[in-house]
């Protein structure tokens, strides 16, 4: 088994696919300005070689107890409530993975690594 890929409902699903899920998810919800915190060190890597960030970077999955679970690192525009927006990102990212996939999420763990403030 890879440790790349994830198998619940008798399906293998890599764990790159579950993260491009959540991130086209989680990315159309109202407030999210990217999947991924803001690392400082990442951001530059990318910008000195060219590389973008993995997704799986911002974007944890597994299995626990025959249930998937998913953690997705976000940064978000200031002026959202993160109660709400938290729970935004929830829905969106259960409702893409039961959608495409065909299995339930029993959890969606949102993070907020940091804030974008808007320019002025």
């Amino acid at each position: 088994m890879s440790t790349n890929e994830l198998f619940i409902s008798g399906i293998g699903i890599s764990r790159n696919v579950l993260a491009t899920i959540v991130t086209l998810a989680a990315e159309k919800v109202e407030g999210v300005a990217r999947v991924g915190g803001n690392d400082t060190a990442s951001n530059l890597v990318s910008v000195f070689t060219s590389r973008s960030i993995a997704p799986e970077a911002a974007v944890e999955s597994y299995v626990e107890d025959g249930d998937l679970r998913v953690v997705v690192h976000l940064a978000v525009f200031y002026g959202y409530p993160f109660t709400k927006l938290a729970a935004d990102v929830r829905s969106a990212v259960a409702t893409a993975i039961s959608e495409q996939v065909g299995v339930e999420v029993s959890a969606v763990d949102v993070c907020i690594d940091s804030l974008v403030f808007p320019k002025e």
